[in-house]
C-alpha cells in the first residue's frame, strides 16, 4: 500500500455563468395595473377580458395551453406592440423599470454586424471596455469569445447575450418568455439561482416546471374566458386544479 500511486487529479477548466440580477432603485407599491385587456393575433382571440394587478414583491408565472396567448401578452406587457393593436388599459406604476427576455430575440441579431463588446455596450450607460466585458465574462464570452460577431450566434448563444443585457441594465421589473429555451444545464441552473435571488418583481412563462415551481409566488393561467389568477406556487396550484 506504501508504493500504491494514485493517479494525479488535474483541476477542472469547466467554467459556470453567474447570473445575479440588481436594481438601480426599489420598485414602489404601484407595479402594473392591467384593466380589460383583449387582444386578437393573426385574427385569433389570445386574450379575452383580462384584468389584474401586479404588487410589489409578485413573482407571476404565466402559464397556458396556449404558448401564443402566454407570447402576446408578455410581449404587450413589455411594450414591444403598440395601444393601437389591443383594447384596454395597461398602465405600470412610475417607480418601475422593465426588461425584457422575448422569445423571439432575431430582431437583436439579424443583420448586426458588432462584436457581442459592441453590441452590448448599446445598452449600456457606462460605456468603458472592462464594465461591459464583466458581463459577456459572466455568461461565458471572455477572451476572444466577446469579439465574436453578432450575428453569428447560436440560439444558446443569443439567450446568454440576452442575460448579459438583463444584467447589465438593473431594471426592477424582469419579464422573460421562456428563457430556459436553448440553455445548457448550467445555465439553467445559473438562471434560477439568480431569478430567486432578485430582489424586485417578476412576470414570467418558462416550459422548465421546476423554474417556474421555485420562483413563482403567483400563478395566472390565460383561458378562453379571461384568466384563472392564484396566489400560490405551482405545484399547489395544479393540485388546487385537479380538485376544482
Amino acid at each position: 500500500l506504501d508504493n500504491l500511486e494514485l493517479p494525479e487529479v488535474k483541476a477542472s477548466s469547466r467554467r459556470y455563468p453567474f447570473i445575479a440580477f440588481n436594481q438601480d432603485r426599489e420598485i414602489g407599491n404601484d407595479v402594473l395595473f392591467v384593466k380589460n385587456l383583449s387582444a386578437k393575433k393573426s385574427r385569433r382571440q389570445t386574450l379575452n377580458d383580462i384584468s389584474f394587478t401586479m404588487e410589489k414583491g409578485d413573482r407571476i408565472g404565466i402559464v397556458s395551453k396556449d404558448e401564443v396567448a402566454i407570447t402576446h401578452l408578455l410581449d404587450i406587457l413589455a411594450g414591444t406592440i403598440p395601444e393601437s393593436e389591443y383594447e384596454g388599459e395597461v398602465k405600470w406604476g412610475v417607480t418601475t423599470s422593465r426588461s425584457y427576455l422575448p422569445k423571439d430575440n432575431s430582431e437583436f441579431f439579424d443583420g448586426c454586424d458588432l462584436s457581442l463588446t459592441d453590441w452590448l455596450r448599446q445598452f449600456s450607460k457606462d460605456q468603458t471596455e472592462s464594465y461591459i466585458r464583466g458581463f459577456l465574462g459572466r455568461m461565458l464570452f471572455s477572451g476572444e469569445e466577446a469579439l465574436k460577431k453578432a450575428n453569428v450566434l447560436s440560439g444558446g448563444e443569443k439567450v446568454r447575450c440576452m442575460l448579459s443585457r438583463q444584467m447589465l441594465v438593473n431594471a426592477n421589473v424582469l419579464i422573460f418568455d421562456d428563457p430556459t429555451n436553448h440553455l445548457d444545464l448550467e445555465s439553467i441552473t445559473a438562471l434560477n439561482e439568480g431569478i430567486k435571488k432578485f430582489p424586485g418583481s417578476i412576470l414570467f412563462y418558462s416550459h422548465d416546471r421546476e423554474l417556474v415551481n421555485t420562483v413563482a409566488n403567483r400563478i395566472i393561467e390565460i383561458v378562453p374566458g379571461g384568466i384563472i389568477d392564484k396566489r400560490m406556487e405551482y405545484d399547489e396550484y395544479l393540485e388546487w386544479k385537479a380538485e376544482n
